[in-house]
Order: C-alpha cells, then sequence, then structure tokens
C-alpha cells in the first residue's frame, strides 16, 4: 500500500468528545495540581490590565477604605465562572456556543453572542491599552527612539511587541500559551508580594488600623461610583468567564471526560475532572486576589499619600512610584522588568483567546466548519495575524492606555449580565442534576447572582446619566 493510499490519522480535536480519550481524573490533591493551567492563562488576563493599572489607581484615589470591595469582587464572580466551566466540560461544548442557545435568536445566533460582538469591539481599545502600557515599560527601561514616552519610541515598541506576540503564538498551542503565562505571572506576583512585605519597613508603611478601616465593609460619601467601579473591575470579567471554557477543553478536561453515554462510570469521570477544574479556579482565584491586594495595598500606601494618581501614558512611570519610593531608585529597573512581564502575558492570553471566540463566531454564523480541525486552524492562523494588528493601531490612535482600559472595563460591565442570563439557563437545562447538589455551591452561586445584577443595574442608571453618591 502507497503512503498516499494509506488512512490518514486524525487530528486531535480538543472540542471534540470521544470515547477513545477518555481518562480517569486523578484522586489526590498532587495528582490534581499536575492538571492545572487553564486559570493560569485566566490569571495573566487579569492581573495585567486591571490589577497593575486599574486597581493602583482606585486605591490612589480611595485609600484603605475599599479594600473589602477588592476581596468581594475577586470572589463574587468566580462561581458564575465556575457554573459555566462545568457546562463546558459536561457538554464539550464552548461559552459562545453555550449563549447561541438563549432566546431569541437573530439569524443564526442568539442575541447574547450579538451583544459579545459589540462588546469585542469595545475591548478592542482595551487590549490597544495593553500594548500601550508594555510599550511605555519599554520605553523607559530602553528609548529606542528620542525620549521614553516620546511618540516615537511608544511607537516603535508597540510595533515589537505586536510583531513578537504574533510570532509567539504562530502555532496557536495551548502549551505555548500556557508557559508564557505561568511565569510571567509567577515573576510579577512574588516581586509585588515582596513590596508589600517590605512596606512597613519604609515611611510608607501602613498599619493594622488600615486594614481594621478597610475591611469596614463601609461605603462612606461621595465614593459609591468609585466602590461599583472596583466591584466590575476587580476579578474575573464576563470576557474572562467565556474565554475560560476554551482553555478548560483545550487542556482536555472534557476530551477525557468523554462523551455522555448516560454511564455511572462517565459519571464518575466528569465528576474528578470538574473537581479538578474547580481547583484550579481556586488557585486562580487565590492569586489573584493575593496580586490585586497588593496592587490595591501598595496605591493606598504610597501614591494615596502623595496625591499621585496614574494617568494617561504617565500612568507606568506613577506606579513605578511604588518601588523607587520604597526600595530607592535602583529599584525603577525591577518594576518596569516585572510590569514588561505581566502586561506582555495579558497580551499574550488575549492575543490567544480571542482568536479563538472569533473563529468560534464564524462557525456558529456558518461561514466556516468549526469541527473540521484544519479549517479551524486556518481561520486561528488569520485572526491571530490579524487582530493585534488592530489593537496596536487602537493604541496609536487613543495614546491613552488607562482610558482606553477603562472603556474596556465598562462594556465588560453591561455585558456581564448576560452571560449571568445564559448560566442560569444552561445550569438549569443542560447540567444532570447529579452536579447541582450541592447546597454550598447553588448558595454561593445565588448570593454573585445578585452582586452581580446589582453592578449591572447601576451600570445601565449610570449610562443614562443617574448619578449616586
Amino acid at each position: 500500500m502507497s503512503t498516499q493510499d494509506m488512512p490518514q490519522a486524525e487530528p486531535e480535536d480538543a472540542y471534540r468528545l470521544r470515547a477513545e480519550d477518555t481518562r480517569d481524573a486523578p484522586t489526590t490533591l498532587r495528582g490534581r495540581l499536575r492538571y492545572l493551567g487553564p486559570g493560569i492563562i485566566l490569571t495573566a488576563s487579569v492581573v495585567g490590565s486591571g490589577e497593575l493599572i486599574v486597581t493602583t489607581s482606585l486605591g490612589a484615589r480611595a485609600g484603605f477604605v475599599l479594600l473589602w470591595m477588592v476581596i468581594v469582587g475577586a470572589t463574587v464572580k468566580v462561581w458564575v465562572q465556575m457554573e459555566l466551566a462545568r457546562w463546558a466540560i459536561l457538554n464539550g461544548r464552548t461559552a459562545l456556543a453555550g449563549y447561541s442557545t438563549v432566546p431569541p435568536r437573530i439569524g443564526r445566533m442568539g442575541w447574547i453572542n450579538w451583544l459579545w460582538i459589540g462588546l469585542d469591539v469595545a475591548k478592542n481599545f482595551q487590549r490597544g491599552g495593553v500594548i500601550g502600557g508594555t510599550a511605555a515599560a519599554c520605553s523607559i527601561l530602553w528609548p529606542i527612539v528620542g525620549e521614553p514616552l516620546s511618540s516615537g519610541s511608544l511607537g516603535v515598541w508597540a510595533v515589537i511587541i505586536t510583531a513578537l506576540t504574533i510570532g509567539l503564538l504562530r502555532s496557536n498551542r495551548y502549551s505555548v500559551v500556557e508557559v508564557i503565562t505561568t511565569w510571567s505571572v509567577a515573576i510579577f506576583t512574588l516581586s509585588t508580594v515582596a513590596i508589600v512585605l517590605v512596606l512597613p519597613f519604609t515611611p510608607f508603611a501602613y498599619s493594622p488600623g488600615d486594614f481594621a478601616d478597610g475591611l469596614g465593609f463601609a461605603i462612606p460619601a461621595g465614593t459609591l461610583g468609585l466602590a461599583i467601579a472596583m466591584f466590575g473591575s476587580t476579578g474575573v470579567g464576563a470576557d474572562d468567564m467565556t474565554n475560560y471554557t476554551y482553555w478548560c477543553l483545550e487542556k482536555g478536561y472534557g476530551r477525557w471526560t468523554g462523551p455522555d453515554d448516560g454511564s455511572e462510570e462517565r459519571a464518575r469521570r466528569a465528576g474528578g475532572w470538574i473537581k479538578v477544574m474547580q481547583l484550579d479556579v481556586f488557585v486562580s482565584w487565590l492569586i489573584c486576589t493575593v496580586c490585586t491586594l497588593s496592587f490595591y495595598v501598595v496605591g493606598a500606601s504610597v501614591l494615596q499619600p502623595q496625591n499621585l494618581v496614574p494617568e494617561g501614558n504617565a500612568v507606568i512611570t506613577t506606579v513605578s512610584r511604588i518601588y523607587t519610593d520604597t526600595l530607592g531608585p535602583w529599584a525603577e529597573g525591577l518594576f518596569l522588568i516585572g510590569a514588561i512581564a505581566v502586561l506582555f502575558s495579558t497580551n499574550i492570553a488575549s492575543a490567544a483567546a480571542v482568536p479563538r471566540l472569533w473563529t468560534d463566531t464564524l462557525g456558529l454564523l456558518g461561514v466556516i466548519d468549526w469541527h473540521d480541525v484544519r479549517v479551524r486552524a486556518r481561520a486561528l492562523r488569520a485572526f491571530t495575524a490579524c487582530l493585534p494588528v488592530i489593537w496596536l493601531l487602537m493604541f496609536l490612535f487613543v495614546r491613552s492606555p488607562l482610558v482606553m482600559m477603562q472603556i474596556g472595563a465598562i462594556a465588560t460591565g453591561i455585558f456581564l449580565l448576560a452571560v449571568l442570563i445564559a448560566v442560569w439557563r444552561l445550569r438549569t437545562l443542560e447540567v444532570d442534576p447529579r452536579f447541582r447538589r450541592n447546597r454550598w455551591l447553588t448558595a454561593a452561586f445565588v448570593i454573585s447572582t445578585i452582586g452581580i445584577f446589582l453592578l449591572a443595574v447601576y451600570t445601565v442608571l449610570e449610562v443614562f446619566g443617574l448619578e449616586f453618591g
């Protein structure tokens, strides 16, 4: 038999559940830790734009008084993320595929899918802001053209960062994304926590009383809007929850669970991989919360007493004062290296996730066959090459990373309510009752729903010009 006549091996497909791909889940904590990963990618996406710039800015404005809101904002939304990921693992389907089943449908997709498209257009500004923030840090560390924050230096670095992103993600392999984000998150998390531990030995020391005030669950007059903004910007957002289902499936949680044949063996296997996912979510939440608290504390301790609020292209320089004011001028280089690591990892996480969502959208619209691995790979490569260039142009046009990130954050807050509606429907109709029996998880999901609903109501009212506090 000639080589041409031999049957071609079917390419591995993380989005297809086959009986021959099943694998028993580990039953020990050590074994489960070996299969973590999707949450780390999500952490890179959240920590970069939200915590480094937005949360630090909020700490600089509010001081310690809203510290409790950081914890609430980082904790409440993970239960929705967990519910959506469980549905994805059990059904082997992506979040966008689930959204498309929520009525009313508009054409070939559900209304939430069209809302996501609008969100993603707005998020282009935020992603451009991440490229801009990375370019600013690189430019300060090594100005290639002119002064550190000159247009020429920022522009050249932005182009280099975009080209490097496209080059690294050319293969579109999950493992590449996981390795880059894991190392980047580890580097900057450790450096930021170290700063918090050093602060008590500097002129910007915090006291137990500061933490007591910050954990008093109070919202002082005039800070309600800031508190709501903090709740919306910290922790996972609606787009992060959506992206997480893709990473869970590409890691293998769904494929190893296998198709639903109604057997107890499959239910046992599914329960095992869901527990791995839940541990992955918990570890991700823990890292995000520690990072968020660290950024907020240093913003409140170092920047707020000096009336320094990160603004415009100087945002990186202002945030770097956290390091230089506590450790001395030499620490600026340390901060810049860490900032480049975390912002670039966020850029990598976005540039890896968004092409998958747009490719999935083309499949839902009937433009391509999402389940054809080769067709899907070609579309992914095309989006991976084009989308970072669009984000680059967004930055070159707006030139204000913080404003660009705030535009994306507002759009994410509006989309969050739609995701909540979808998760309730999918949980009720497409999740076996055996996987919904945990009363504690159900109670946490209900509390999360209430918090997100109140955030959405506030956001809508603010859009129409109603002021609070």
